[in-house]
């Protein structure tokens, strides 16, 4: 009678303790998370013996119970066995960690055979903690591994839970805003470190999709679990339309780059440099070679010599005898950059094909569409990469509203259809590329002037 007693005021004592984290108006008791939880108490309870404390303590805890689950050829351990597996310890410090791991039904004491058994729970935990360890090794940049290794394992068993695809969903949102942040930047080094992470992140959903179709083409999930699903693919499908919003940022910062001199430093190498040292003031040590000396004047001598210098400047003025004869400035000749000169003549051919489509009297005479081979050669290997490499930028909208020569390049009618094959060529420098064609973009005045 007084046991029942003393479990109904513990048990009153907590819920008044529980109580007092919320407000007044609010009952713990009709919120579904706490109910959820409080059903779990004994789960937590475990997680809360092993980890509650400092980290040596847990340290310590966790290698005592990873030490007797380890051993799979007996599921039972005498005290004898325990102090010889771990003889390292010290007598008092494995008696209070035994202690504590019995008290908290993480291990079983059988008291007619005097052993030891790790308990079912205490297993559970242990595959829990494996699992979360192993993935951490691996280079994960995303965060996504364990996440969606749980909903993978769930999915096999029959049980995956709308919470578990919430948190995969979360962390894909998390990930979208961060590289959306990563773009708004304009930060060369954070844009590289974000695609680098965006790649990992791709690779997991394309391990994840498959079990996205498993779980929308399983008839027995609610339609909670359907909701969820869908929510995760479309913002799957976000993450993976950022790679052109990725390279879009980091063509406009290559554009920007500055340059020094001929040199082929950019301001990028030198922020790259400098980011290798861990104490920039270290690099002062050694430029000034001894600290400067102020001089002091008195006021007399300041003004005979600002005397001496005025009258210096009069005479001068005076024997000059006015101002000097004009001559003609020198001619210098611009050497642009190379790739400059090739991208004006290659600008020059696209222009001239482009003309034939703004006069109609002669549209007939020139072609509607030409391989994109011709317009690329002949050029050297360097030289047809670079055109290759610009021809992306025809029609876009963006480039377009800039200034400049590849501004001009997209605001061109004409349009860059590519494709998958290969052809092969008969040229020197380039064996074979991709098949494409250039044709003209048909515009409204030239539609209503046929009319």
């Amino acid at each position: 009678m007084i046991e029942i007693i003393t479990s109904e005021l513990d048990q009153q004592q907590q819920q008044d303790s529980l109580q007092a984290h919320f407000q007044p108006n609010f009952s713990a008791d009709e919120i579904e998370q706490v109910y959820q939880l409080k059903r779990a108490q004994p789960l937590l309870q475990v997680f809360t013996a092993l980890f509650h404390g400092g980290f040596d303590g847990v340290l310590v805890r966790l290698l005592v119970l990873r030490e007797l689950a380890s051993d799979a050829a007996s599921s039972t351990f005498s005290r004898a066995d325990i102090n010889t597996r771990l003889a390292y310890l010290l007598p008092e410090s494995l008696e209070t960690v035994l202690m504590r791991l019995r008290t908290n039904q993480l291990l079983a004491w059988d008291a007619q055979q005097a052993v030891y058994r790790v308990t079912p729970m205490a297993r559970n935990v242990l595959s829990a903690i494996d699992g979360l360890l192993a993935l951490g090794k691996d280079e994960d940049n995303a965060d996504m591994g364990f996440l969606l290794s749980q909903v993978a394992g769930a999915q096999v068993m029959g049980g995956v839970t709308v919470d578990q695809l919430n948190h995969l969903l979360g962390r894909l949102v998390d990930l979208t805003e961060e590289f959306s942040d990563a773009i708004a930047s304009g930060s060369e080094f954070r844009l590289r470190a974000s695609q680098a992470k965006w790649h990992t992140a791709c690779d997991w959903v394309e391990k994840g999709s498959e079990i996205l179709r498993a779980i929308l083409s399983d008839e027995n999930a609610d339609g909670a679990t359907h909701k969820a699903a869908q929510a995760i693919g479309r913002a799957q499908s976000a993450l993976l339309n950022m790679q052109g919003m990725f390279s879009r940022a980091l063509n406009q910062i290559e554009r920007q780059r500055v340059h020094l001199g001929q040199s082929g430093l950019s301001t990028t190498d030198i922020k790259r440099w400098l980011l290798l040292h861990e104490d920039l003031a270290s690099l002062a040590e050694g430029a000034i070679d001894q600290p400067v000396v102020p001089l002091f004047i008195t006021p007399a001598e300041m003004i005979d010599v600002a005397e001496t210098e005025l009258l210096q400047d009069r005479v001068a003025s005076a024997v000059s005898g006015g101002l000097p004869a004009g001559t003609d400035a020198p001619t210098t000749i611009s050497d642009g950059p190379q790739m400059q000169r090739e991208l004006d003549d290659w600008l020059a051919r696209l222009s001239d094909f482009a003309a034939l489509g703004n006069f109609p009297s002669i549209a007939d005479e020139g072609p509607k569409s030409i391989p994109v081979q011709d317009s690329l050669l002949p050029a050297t290997f360097a030289v047809a990469s670079y055109r290759a490499s610009l021809l992306p930028l025809l029609g876009d909208a963006d480039e377009a509203r800039l200034q400049g020569a590849t501004a001009e390049l997209a605001r061109l009618p004409v349009k860059f259809a590519p494709t998958d094959e290969m052809i092969q060529l008969p040229d020197l420098h380039v064996a074979a590329m991709s098949l494409a064609s250039l044709s003209l973009s048909l515009n409204t005045e030239g539609d209503k002037s046929d009319e």
